[in-house]
């Protein structure tokens, strides 16, 4: 390429990048525009913004030779209609797709790992592309396709990231922020608890919402402490109160009160309900105890990292620079680089020693927030038979429907197929005797009949119980479950020993639902991972799938959970839309082991 050209395709792109910061302006505006309440206006701003990267990465592959591909997520799919005539969208109802979509649409463009680093490129381009003409004028064309690379490696698809292990400095400073975002949280739970007592205290209908809404902060703890520590928080207050059951006049009863409409009695229950959880009271005591630890945890691991990132900065930047004698308390005062290398690896010191137990500290700080926002043995008991209450429902619903599949399956084929061939052997016996040959075709036919009904039946008990989990056990079943799906598929995990048989159904039936919903909605691959440990069976199947799967839309996803809700078990499910879909299964229960059994460990792949 002649250097006129590289230098003049250099200049039009530093021109077409400055374009970036009115994209920048657009985005912002329109982000200030939604923490005001006007949120209709985000989502198009930023896919307006993807046009211009768009014509970047084309400018890309015709000025300097670096095709780059689009790297964002597959487009939500359009919302489809309900047989009522409403758009559903989780547990809200809208008469038109407008809104589903544009919410579909909002979240798919936000949530796109591609949409920040296309906002950082949009920030920093610009500066990059203004030094582009002089450096394509010093190094000549392969500038540009310098230029290119950075392009695909801002706007380009990446692939996914190894789990690497991050090193010393990495996680202890990143354990730091961690003590200071519980120190934050934990001062805006303190700084609420002051107008939940004064509600309480004044006005108690109104501190319900306010107390339900403060829970949302020490939710955001609980949350944060399990993801960045390991440390586990359960929530531990008290199941919400039922409705109001009226009284054989009609009327509703609030002690000695009657009332024709449950509007108070549902606001007198909702008051005790928060009054008597001892939680409520915890979370105000929490507030206080939390911020006062949280701060001693963090002083010195503050004041050692501070020290010597202050001092290391007043030797090497303030002294050089116009102040020639530093003294930086307690050490002695310093005026030359020889003074400032003999102080560095003091202050060096310092600054690792502060960092070195943040981990611990952080740890600490997330094991005493569990003292008082975790789940006392009280509200533990009470969430369980609230659960149970729940569970005990959905296995009836659930029983009576499979009692009822399997009468059908046997009415409609076995016990049809068994009333021909008694039919077919009365016509044999009247000809037997007159005519063999006939006879004995009809005896061919109840031959094939007959193997045919039994074939039949096979799959039936196959559908209640199949024998290869008796056979093999859980994980080889699963296993041969996934090998005969249409997607290429990746078994892993131990198992010490067999579970109880009906835990083992459970498992293999809700497994082979979700990869009948992997294929049927597209996915190419799924992995499955079943592990157990402290008495818990985790089962986790992942699909590369559009994603967007809610248990409140479809009735497979609803029936597992009414399966595990027989065993006390649990179905997390996260399923962004673009995918991935990540179906977690959660069973307590216990191992049986016998000598007998047979292996249960194996890891299988499939292409």
């Amino acid at each position: 390429m002649p250097y006129p050209r590289a230098i003049g395709r250099a200049l039009a792109l530093a021109a077409f990048s400055l374009l970036s910061w009115v994209d920048v302006l657009v985005e912002l505006i329109a982000f200030a525009l939604l923490c005001v309440g006007l949120v209709f206006f985000l989502g198009p701003a930023v896919e307006w913004a993807r046009g211009r990267s768009t014509v970047a990465r084309t400018l890309a592959a015709r000025w300097c030779g670096v095709e780059v591909e689009a790297p964002y997520r597959p487009e939500p799919p359009e919302p489809v209609r309900e047989r009522d005539g409403w758009y559903r969208d989780g547990n809200q109802l809208y008469k038109r797709a407008f809104w589903v979509s544009w919410q579909h649409r909002l979240t798919w463009a936000l949530e796109d790992p591609a949409a920040g680093r296309e906002f950082t490129w949009q920030l920093v381009n610009p500066l990059v592309t203004l030094l582009l003409p002089v450096a394509v004028l010093l190094g000549g064309p392969p500038v540009l396709r310098g230029y290119g690379r950075w392009t695909r490696w801002m706007l380009g698809p990446r692939p996914p990231a190894e789990p690497t292990g991050k090193n010393w400095l990495h996680r202890h400073l990143e354990a730091l922020g961690h003590q200071f975002g519980y120190l934050a949280v934990s001062l805006l739970q303190l700084i609420f608890s002051v107008p939940q007592l004064i509600l309480i205290a004044g006005c108690t209908p109104l501190a319900v919402p306010v107390v339900l809404w403060t829970r949302t902060i020490t939710d955001t703890l609980r949350r944060e402490a399990g993801n960045r520590t390991g440390v586990q928080i359960p929530r531990p207050y008290l199941p919400p109160p039922g409705l109001p059951v009226p009284r054989a006049d009609g009327l509703y009863q609030v002690g000695k009160q009657l009332h024709e409409e449950p509007f108070w009695p549902v606001q007198h229950a909702r008051v005790r309900w928060i009054l008597r959880d001892r939680a409520t009271w915890r979370d105000l005591a929490g507030g206080v105890l939390v911020s006062l630890v949280s701060a001693v945890l963090i002083l010195p691991t503050i004041t050692l990292v501070s020290w010597g990132l202050v001092g290391l900065g007043a030797l090497w930047t303030w002294r050089p620079f116009g102040h020639p004698r530093v003294e930086w308390f307690p050490l002695p005062e310093v005026s030359t680089h020889l003074g400032a290398l003999a102080q560095t690896p003091l202050l060096l010191l310092a600054f690792v020693a502060g960092l070195a137990p943040a981990t611990w500290l952080a740890r600490q700080q997330a094991r005493f927030a569990r003292v008082w926002f975790g789940p006392t043995a009280a509200s533990r008991l009470a969430q369980r038979v609230e659960r149970l209450k729940q569970t005990r429902s959905d296995v009836t619903v659930t029983q009576t429907a499979e009692l009822r599949r399997i009468e059908r399956d046997l009415h409609d084929g076995i016990q049809s197929r068994l009333v021909a061939m008694g039919m077919k052997l009365g016509a044999v016996e009247a000809l037997v005797d007159t005519d063999p040959a006939a006879a004995k075709r009809l005896a061919a036919e109840l031959r094939a009949a007959s193997s045919e009904a039994l074939t039949e039946l096979r799959v039936l008990i196959r559908g209640i119980h199949p024998p290869v989990l008796s056979e093999r056990g859980l994980l080889d079943a699963v296993r041969a479950l996934a090998m005969d799906s249409p997607l290429k598929d990746q078994v892993t995990g131990t198992i010490p020993g067999r579970l109880d048989e009906p835990v083992e159904a459970c498992v293999y039936f809700a497994v082979s639902e979700l990869l009948g919903n992997a294929a049927k909605h597209g996915a190419k691959r799924v992995t499955i991972e079943l592990a157990f440990a402290d008495e818990l069976l985790t089962v986790v199947v992942t699909d590369d799938g559009p994603g967007g799967a809610n248990p409140a839309r479809g009735s497979g996803l609803r029936g597992i959970e009414r399966r595990l809700g027989g065993f006390d078990g649990r179905l997390t499910l996260t399923s962004p839309i673009g995918g991935p879909t990540r179906a977690t299964l959660e069973i307590p229960c216990q191992l049986d082991p016998e000598p007998s059994s047979p292996k249960t460990s194996t890891s299988s792949e499939t292409a």
